[in-house]
């Protein structure tokens, strides 16, 4: 008989995805992954994956390979140097009594691989956290699929505990308050609004009973009450021809000189980590709409990210989690 490893706890922390490299063939390899996820295009396969294979894969990797390329660093994807500062960071936090890791539900670095290291080391119980405040099922419901289809294929499983939903947390809601409060502070020029921007879904996940709008509604409420001033709320990164969540990021931006609103700071508090849709999709493309329709100052407000604020809210949401695992600290 083998000798049993010493029993570990572990820490999944589980973001989207991103491709592997600003390039087309690599994009096109990460769409086709995302895109044919079942809890993402809520579509029946034989009338989605002509469109997909037949049509999308043949045109949008060039043109999301560009805009990978405008934000790519020369340490890699954003999204992954961002969630390798945050495991590090959280690691540094925890001690050594906790091991730390990282994935993405789409592309590399896997989920499959990060479980398999855990339980290597020894990992008898990991905790999975989905990095997304606001629950969905195309979003958070899928990580799940995925840690519980690793699951499915072990002998010897490790036990399982999931981060819940955040979005109305005080913890959350608290490191939102005190980032945006600096941010806005560092800026030389005073918003006459702060806009939300949200990641948007089509509009039939709300007739379905997902909670997403819900939760990101009562994140806006709660903020707006945090900061004690006003916040608009859109939706951003729409696709395809359905009708979804309203109103849209775009469109406002470019409303809001027309309106008189030409000095604006923009947040993506639904975002753990900066990627392609805070940098280039709101700070790049946002930006010159804003500009465009005759905007005058715009400032795209960091996510958590590895913020001191950021940090300090995954900790503890994690450390409470952890009880029974871990001892108080």
């Amino acid at each position: 008989m083998s000798p049993l490893a010493t029993p570990r706890v572990g820490v999944l922390l589980i973001n989207l995805g991103t491709p592997d490299a600003p390039e087309a063939r690599a994009v096109r390899r990460y769409l086709a992954e995302f895109l044919t996820d079942p809890r993402v295009v809520e579509i029946p396969a034989i009338a989605w994956r002509p469109i997909l294979y037949g049509i999308i894969l043949r045109t949008r990797p060039q043109r999301s390979a560009e805009a990978y390329n405008q934000i790519w660093t020369n340490e890699g994807s954003p999204l992954v140097v961002i969630a390798k500062r945050q495991a590090q960071a959280l690691r540094d936090r925890l001690g050594r009594e906790v091991r730390v890791d990282y994935a993405m539900r789409y592309g590399n670095p896997g989920i499959a691989d990060a479980i398999e290291r855990m339980t290597d080391a020894g990992c008898d119980r990991i905790l999975a956290v989905p990095m997304y405040p606001q629950y969905c099922a195309a979003t958070t419901a899928t990580a799940g699929d995925a840690v519980f289809g690793v699951l499915a294929r072990m002998r010897v499983q490790p036990a399982l505990r999931i981060l819940p939903p955040y979005y109305d947390d005080p913890l959350y809601i608290g490191a939102l308050r005190d980032s945006f409060t600096r941010q806005l502070g560092a800026l030389d020029f005073k918003p006459d609004r702060l806009l939300l921007s949200f990641h948007g879904m089509p509009q039939r996940t709300l007739a379905l009973g997902d909670p997403y709008h819900d939760h990101c509604q009562a994140t806006a409420r709660l903020v707006s009450e945090a900061l004690g001033r006003d916040v608009d709320v859109a939706f951003q990164s729409r696709f395809g021809r359905a009708k979804w969540l309203e109103p849209a990021t775009d469109a406002t931006l470019e409303a809001y000189p027309k309106q008189g609103v030409k000095r604006i700071a923009v947040a993506a508090p639904g975002f753990s980590a900066d990627c392609l849709e805070t940098l280039e999709e709101l700070g790049i493309r946002g930006r010159e709409t804003f500009e465009r329709a005759g905007g005058e100052r715009f400032a795209l407000l960091d996510c958590l990210n590895d913020s001191p604020e950021g940090m300090t809210m995954l900790q503890q949401l994690v450390t409470r989690e952890l009880a029974g695992w871990v001892p108080a600290t």
